[in-house]
């Protein structure tokens, strides 16, 4: 019986460690959008006058307190725009004296506050959408009601969402590079 014999092929060997050395770690780069660039800063500055503008529009209106979904619209928007407005402020921060903001812990909370903001606020809008259209054009009733106010506040919160779904990507996708 004829079996072929395994060849030798010669391996490089690792490089020895020195005690306490660690291994190189690679990192993610800072691509922009994350927190601590300045295309982060421009996403919550973005987001903060999106929901300050459905926060206000909304709450202008005489008729929202009747209607549930336009009060989670405003409670939404009020909690996107304080989140936003802090995180803007850490990220300019970080901006001015040149720090990186890629701590574990801080990306997990960032993610994990970002994820929450966002999900109420497509929620709320969402709501809202439907309550609008619902009043406009089944019950034709915008004589009665402030429909455009309505419309631009939704608007707005639908805009505040767009901008902070990205900064919840970047920070979940950077969480989960790790």
């Amino acid at each position: 019986m004829n079996v072929s014999q395994g060849a030798v092929h010669p391996v490089e060997a690792p490089p020895l460690r020195t005690e306490g050395a660690a291994e190189p770690r690679l990192r993610m780069k800072d691509l922009q959008g994350m927190p601590g660039t300045v295309g982060g800063l421009v996403l919550r500055v973005s987001q903060l006058l999106f929901a300050v503008v459905a926060l206000s529009v909304m709450a202008t209106t005489t008729d929202f307190p009747s209607v549930t979904a336009f009060c989670y619209l405003v409670a939404a928007s009020g909690l996107q725009s304080m989140w936003s407005l802090a995180l803007a402020i850490v990220d300019a921060y970080a901006l001015l004296v040149g720090r990186r903001l890629q701590n574990s812990r801080v990306v997990r909370l960032f993610a994990v506050g970002d994820g929450v903001t966002s999900t109420a606020t497509f929620a709320a809008a969402c709501a809202s959408a439907g309550i609008t259209v619902l009043i406009s054009n089944d019950f034709a009733s915008c004589g009665r009601n402030p429909c455009t106010e309505f419309e631009t506040a939704t608007a707005m919160a639908f805009l505040s969402w767009f901008t902070a779904l990205p900064s919840f990507l970047l920070n979940f996708w950077s969480l989960a590079s790790r």
